[in-house]
């Protein structure tokens, strides 16, 4: 579960390192993201001379959540860590490499670029 403030971390070479969830569009009243969601956030870090500055305002897909979230065949998976991949508008990712496992709900949500990319898929 992922909410407005969270932060976190940015598992892509982008140049963003740690952004804070600032909405989840369309969510009405939805007050959690989880994996696969895509959310709004701000860039509370990056790296220099990156083309993502700290302060702008990127849209992120969660790829990783440490909450358990359960799958219909009745397993829970669970991360050490909150991480997100910046995207572009149009869903493909701004970076080039993905760093760390990444959860199999991405491949139902249509986000097949991150999972080639990914080295494990879990």
């Amino acid at each position: 579960m992922i909410q407005t403030y969270t932060r976190l971390t940015v598992a892509d070479n982008s140049g963003a390192k740690v952004i804070r969830l600032i909405n989840i569009p369309g969510s009405g009243r939805r007050k959690f993201a989880h994996v696969g969601d895509v959310v709004v956030c701000n860039v509370r870090e990056a790296a220099p001379n990156s083309p993502v500055r700290k302060g702008e305002i990127v849209r992120a897909v969660v790829i990783r959540q440490a909450q358990g979230r359960r799958r219909p065949d009745g397993t829970y998976i669970k991360f050490d860590d909150n991480a997100a991949v910046l995207i572009l508008e149009n869903r493909l990712p701004r970076g080039t490499r993905i760093f760390g496992p990444v959860a199999r709900e991405l491949r139902d949500k249509g986000f097949m670029r991150i999972i080639s990319l990914a080295p494990e898929v879990v």
